[in-house]
């Protein structure tokens, strides 16, 4: 059975080979956040994909129209319900001169299921060499949609993690390094050429690479700027052409300013609360035995505690939409109906904690970023105080993402009530099911992300089913069920959908991916 999506390739072929946009030109630009970790296999991670994407490369990727291009594949055929083939580009070298070939997807396949993608290959058994150029996945069960899953798997050189000691992957958590926390070699376009950890992060065009930049960017420089008025300065003095992240409360005055813009498009990241259901009792709290949010009641007092319009118009300065789901409106299996949000209702919401014999309330910390995403500390002091408004004392625990994702991430799950965002980059609700809503599944990976320890037998078997089911009439109907689900269950507790905001030098050319990354291969800048 031929694949729908291997119809494509002619014209995504086409897209990645145009020719050069201009003549090669430096490029300055600034984030709050830096990736913490450049093994592409230890976390499935925003900023880590953001920043890896120009040194390694996947199978396939999205496009700036969001379809699926070819990059170290050519094409893909699912053979038979339960067989995915890819036929692997020929001629591509690593950043060091080695070949790529079948060896690598396989040596890449079992590193990173030891790590943390192993989610996104949950749903893949094996992987059989046919030949140097040809690849076969293979499924316990139908998979209709694995190209859309393995989008930010990069490949590796097995030669290269051999020689330097790097066949495991990091930890998650960072906590365990190898040689490839701080040193790469992929097949992308640019190398990284000079490092400071959480400071800046060169990249250099690779002469030798098997496609062609359609851009002009021949140099360019991260800058991690946490403080988000100090990024902003640094764009209007012209320290940098651009930078991610800008506050919506300062797009005015970069609109305002001679020779700067903005750029925003939506963006499939959703910002969600996760409370801990699994333990007995609260470890990062108190004033109540047991741990209240077990009940099904404080959970739906929690979602009806919070004003989702006064976050959006007041917080986020309409740079955001309230949802009532934790994925975004975009993305499989969304409804209109499901992804509406309950208005607040806080004497509704107070009956409910008495109820559930929590009339008193009980104190809780809530952990939070203060880097990562638009306003994410003042949305979590705005969701503190609503909450406290049902007795839920809340104590805000706002800090940098690497301190934030060591101690909330697998393997320790150190949390009592989070703040946490996901963006599918499949743009269907599989992924998130797969990968959080599932019962935590060390073995396959599932659920390794389920911050919570949420579970659910039937979310689990209706996510199984979706895995496999091909029809789209009845895949979107099982995905209606279970979100479904989730939300009478209030297993997540959604606020909002984010957008992406980049405060730009005139002349600068960019491509806004709702992964958040910086294709830098796509951009065209001032010489």
């Amino acid at each position: 059975m031929r694949s729908r999506l291997s119809l494509m390739m002619a014209s995504a072929s086409l897209a990645l080979m145009l020719p050069a946009a201009g003549s090669a030109a430096k490029f300055r630009f600034a984030g709050p956040l830096d990736a913490y970790t450049l093994d592409p296999h230890a976390i499935s991670n925003t900023l880590v994909f953001a920043v890896l994407r120009n040194v390694y490369e996947p199978l396939v990727q999205r496009g700036p129209d969001l379809s699926l291009q070819p990059v170290l594949a050519t094409e893909w055929t699912q053979v038979d319900p339960n067989t995915w083939e890819f036929k692997l580009r020929e001629g591509v070298t690593y950043s060091n001169g080695n070949p790529f070939n079948a060896d690598d997807v396989v040596f890449s396949f079992e590193r990173a299921k030891k790590g943390g993608m192993a989610s996104h290959l949950a749903e893949v058994a094996s992987i059989e060499k046919v030949d140097d150029l040809t690849v076969r996945f293979l499924s316990d069960l139908p998979n209709p949609i694995l190209p859309n899953q393995i989008v930010n798997w990069f490949m590796m050189d097995r030669e290269w993690a051999e020689a330097n000691g790097a066949t495991e992957p990091g930890q998650a958590d960072n906590t365990t390094e190898s040689f490839a926390n701080r040193n790469t070699n992929g097949t992308g376009a640019y190398v990284i050429s000079a490092r400071d950890p959480g400071v800046s992060t060169e990249f250099t065009a690779r002469p030798e690479w098997w496609g062609q930049i359609t851009g002009n960017v021949d140099k360019a420089t991260f800058f991690v700027i946490p403080n988000p008025a100090t990024r902003v300065s640094a764009l209007i003095t012209g320290e940098v052409e651009m930078i991610d992240g800008v506050p919506p409360q300062d797009t005015q005055r970069i609109e305002n300013t001679d020779g700067l813009r903005i750029a925003a498009t939506p963006d499939v990241r959703t910002v969600y609360i996760q409370p801990d259901v699994a333990r007995d009792t609260l470890i990062h709290g108190g004033g109540v035995e047991g741990n209240p949010f077990k009940d099904v009641r404080v959970r739906e007092a929690m979602t009806l505690a919070i004003d989702r319009d006064a976050i959006q118009s007041r917080i986020m300065r309409g740079y955001s939409t309230p949802v009532g789901l934790p994925i975004g409106k975009e993305v499989e299996g969304s409804t209109d109906a499901l992804n509406t949000p309950p208005p607040q209702d806080l004497e509704r919401a107070r009956a409910l904690m008495a109820e559930a014999g929590y009339g008193e309330g009980f104190d809780v910390a809530l952990d939070c970023t203060n880097d990562r995403f638009m306003n994410d500390e003042a949305t979590c002091l705005a969701v503190g105080s609503m909450l406290g408004e049902i007795g839920i004392r809340v104590t805000p625990r706002a800090q940098p993402t690497a301190r934030w994702a060591q101690q909330i991430n697998p393997p320790g799950y150190d949390t009592s009530l989070a703040m946490l965002s996901y963006a599918p980059y499949t743009y269907d609700g599989h992924q998130f099911l797969s990968s959080i809503a599932v019962t935590r599944n060390e073995e396959t990976g599932g659920g390794q992300f389920n911050i919570g320890g949420y579970s659910n037998p039937e979310v689990d078997r209706l996510t199984a089913e979706i895995g496999a089911e091909t029809d789209p009439e009845a895949r979107a109907a099982l995905l209606a069920e279970v979100f479904g689900l989730l939300k009478d269950d209030y297993a997540f507790i959604p606020l909002h959908q984010l957008q992406i905001l980049w405060g730009l030098k005139e002349g600068v050319e960019v491509v806004q991916l709702a992964d958040l990354s910086y294709p830098l291969a796509w951009f065209t800048v001032p010489e």
